[in-house]
């Protein structure tokens, strides 16, 4: 099976790789999410995740593409960091997830509320550069006990699964109508 995942994010990449293994050919296609730099809330998030994925179904022979979405959410606990995935199949099918949440730093929270995007909010903080591109901002704030890899291969799982269950349970019927 051939799957596109709409990002050269080298995080992402890994996730879905770590998710479907050697079975499968992944390329990497730089597909837009459509939404803010910084996608603010969850339906902003989704709408990224699912602009990826729509971007991607279009290639030639791809069986399904994933979209992948980090974000942040205003809640009474503060700025947290969320994540949204989204999976197309060529017939149509749509699936959506959402991952681990957590509470920012106020330090990385007041930054990303000045218009910062998260991931230059969190290198300021953590005082280096490209940590959206390594542990993330998940894995700051958990103390690498979750990084942004794991968190969004969770979301894939999710994904994957929802179009597993999906296509047996449409096989079945398929079998049983025949």
């Amino acid at each position: 099976m051939k799957i596109a995942i709409g990002s050269k994010n080298p995080t992402k990449i890994a996730a879905v790789k770590n998710v479907l293994g050697d079975g499968y050919e992944v390329i990497s296609v730089d597909a837009p999410s459509l939404v803010s730099e910084q996608p603010f809330g969850d339906e902003e998030t989704v709408n990224g995740a699912l602009n990826r994925a729509r971007a991607c179904i279009e290639a030639d022979d791809i069986d399904f593409a994933i979209g992948l979405e980090g974000g942040v959410q205003d809640s009474k606990y503060g700025l947290m960091v969320i994540n949204w995935g989204a999976l197309v199949d060529k017939n149509g099918n749509e699936f959506v997830a959402s991952g681990a949440r957590a509470p920012l730093p106020g330090e990385v929270a007041l930054l990303v509320l000045e218009g910062n995007p998260l991931g230059k909010a969190i290198d300021l903080y953590t005082k280096r550069i490209g940590v959206s591109k390594k542990e993330g901002a998940m894995g700051i704030v958990t103390n690498s006990r979750i990084n942004r890899d794991e968190m969004f291969t969770h979301v894939v799982k999710a994904l994957v699964g929802q179009y597993e269950y999906k296509s047996a349970v449409s096989e079945y019927w398929r079998k049983i109508t025949e």
